[in-house]
């Protein structure tokens, strides 16, 4: 190929038109992709969320909906003073910006009253052991009772002063108290004392008791001699 040729090509408008097509096709891709995920990921767009804290549950999901932002219940707690379906906390703190479409999980306040379960404590351990496992449980333990018993046993469960039972129903802010054991005796216990017994004693003793005897009879005093009736002498 002569050199006239060859620069003849290189300078011919095919290529050239070419060569630019395919420079705004490499163009076009990389601002399309970058503008596209722009796009998806909302990229410049924030959201100051707002404080929903303390709010009814369908208010607070119409103030995030005009929002672009969702709400999802993720636990309940239970505040007495406050109402049922309160927002007791949510995931992400007031002030903070996020993109739109972002998911705030929340936490609302309990219709009812929480219950707990009480533990087999009841005659089946120690102060210590029943204390221990009732804080692991979540229960509100307040001081022992003391009463008469083997020291630190557990011999029963009172709450808002009634006595419980294995597996009953305690609401959980509820003062669970324990009855313990102090070790020492009540006095009005009685103690019933049972004599031994012991039957070769007792039948040694009724031998002795039951001695055998004979009866002896006096004898007839004899009269005496007549004063008027003869002696009989002796023959000779």
């Amino acid at each position: 190929m002569k050199p006239s040729e060859f620069f003849g090509k290189f300078l011919s408008m095919a290529l050239w038109g070419n060569l630019i097509t395919m420079f705004l096709v490499v163009v076009g891709l990389v601002f399309g992709i970058k503008y596209g995920i722009e796009l998806y990921t909302h990229h410049g767009e924030e959201i100051v969320v707002p404080n929903i804290k303390h709010k009814i549950f369908n208010d607070a999901e119409h103030i995030l909906a005009d929002l672009d932002l969702e709400i999802v219940v993720a636990d309940t707690g239970y505040v007495k003073t406050l109402p049922a379906d309160c927002i007791l906390d949510q995931s992400i703190e007031p002030g903070h910006k996020v993109k739109p479409g972002r998911v705030i999980y929340v936490t609302i306040n309990a219709s009812s009253t929480p219950t707990l379960t009480l533990p087999d404590i009841i005659d089946n351990s120690s102060m210590r052991e029943a204390i221990a496992k009732l804080t692991a449980l979540g229960f509100k333990v307040g001081p022992p009772k003391f009463i008469p018993g083997e020291k630190d046993w557990v011999y029963g469960v009172v709450v808002n002063g009634k006595q419980m039972l294995t597996g009953s129903k305690v609401p959980i802010d509820a003062t669970v108290i324990i009855l313990v054991g102090n070790g020492m005796r009540d006095a009005g216990d009685s103690i019933n004392y049972v004599e031994p017994d012991y039957p070769e004693i007792e039948m040694a003793e009724g031998a002795e008791e039951t001695d055998e005897f004979e009866e002896v009879k006096p004898e007839e005093p004899q009269s005496p001699a007549d004063p008027f009736t003869p002696v009989e002498q002796p023959t000779q």
